[in-house]
């Protein structure tokens, strides 16, 4: 390969990457502007938080109950280190709590969106609804009555649960290994988080075409860095305590948008009137 040729690919190499260093930060943009929408909103605000409040406590009962039983099951899966001497035991243990206080909190913020979407099915339906006809309507909508919605929702929440346990299970034991339990794992956690996060946020507006979460994920794996850069921030902000309740209803304002932008529809506004 002659020398042209490798700067004509390192060209390559560098415009991609900031195409897609662009993407990452517009998505990030996105929760922004979806917080901007419903801050303008008292009502969308309100639509939003109250399931967002009831899922919190129920996932706020979870967490206090981990934290207090979380010596007992540290002890319980280092069942191997029973023999050994007090100082590594201990350290071992110490270990053992820390990664699955971080699992479950992994878990919680992944499991919490796909919750609270169930819970609040109706209400956030409504944001969603109310953000698309700000921008333009969905010229192809289907109607699709309640029971069959709440019924795919509930398919899908559990579908995109399970995949979160799957997930998280391997990154919980990849926690253990020194250095990169501690640098890499919580790298790939955030963006498996992410990714998971903008699935489970784009269900509203792909249900209301009538498409299923194959067809989300494909549409979210042609913008992968867009649908990352949301996913990453709302994954960021959900770790901020009550940033999950609080923040959900511009996360599904966000993951409208998102919607809108990875099937190529308008994400400007087009009509003013207020949320």
């Amino acid at each position: 390969m002659g020398d042209s040729q490798l700067r004509s690919a390192a060209d390559r190499g560098a415009t991609a990457t900031a195409g897609a260093a662009r993407d990452f930060f517009a998505g990030a943009g996105l929760l922004a502007r979806g917080l901007g929408l419903v801050l303008r909103s008292p009502r969308l605000l309100g639509l939003g938080l109250l399931p967002a409040l009831l899922a919190g406590l129920l996932y706020a009962a979870a967490v206090i109950t981990l934290i207090a039983f979380v010596d007992d099951l540290a002890a319980a899966v280092t069942w191997f280190a029973d023999d050994w001497s007090a100082f590594w035991r201990g350290l071992v243990r110490v270990v053992a709590g820390a990664a699955l206080l971080g699992l479950g909190g992994l878990l919680s913020v992944l499991t919490f969106t796909a919750v609270t979407l169930l819970i609040g099915d109706p209400f956030y339906e409504k944001i969603s609804g109310l953000v698309e006809h700000r921008y333009g309507g969905v010229p192809d909508e289907v109607e699709v009555p309640l029971l069959a919605s709440l019924g795919r929702s509930l398919r899908d929440s559990l579908r995109l649960i399970g995949l979160s346990v799957l997930l998280g299970l391997p990154l919980f034991v990849a926690g253990f290994i020194p250095v990169v339990g501690q640098t890499v794992v919580p790298v790939l956690g955030g963006a498996v988080a992410g990714w998971l996060l903008a699935v489970e946020l784009t269900g509203v507006p792909f249900q209301r075409r009538d498409k299923r979460l194959r067809d989300r994920r494909a549409a979210l794996r042609a913008r992968r860095p867009l649908a990352l850069g949301f996913g990453v921030a709302v994954f960021a902000c959900f770790l901020i305590p009550l940033g999950a309740v609080l923040l959900m209803p511009a996360a599904v304002a966000g993951g409208t948008l998102l919607s809108r932008k990875v099937l190529g529809l308008p994400t400007e506004v087009v009509t003013t009137p207020s949320l």
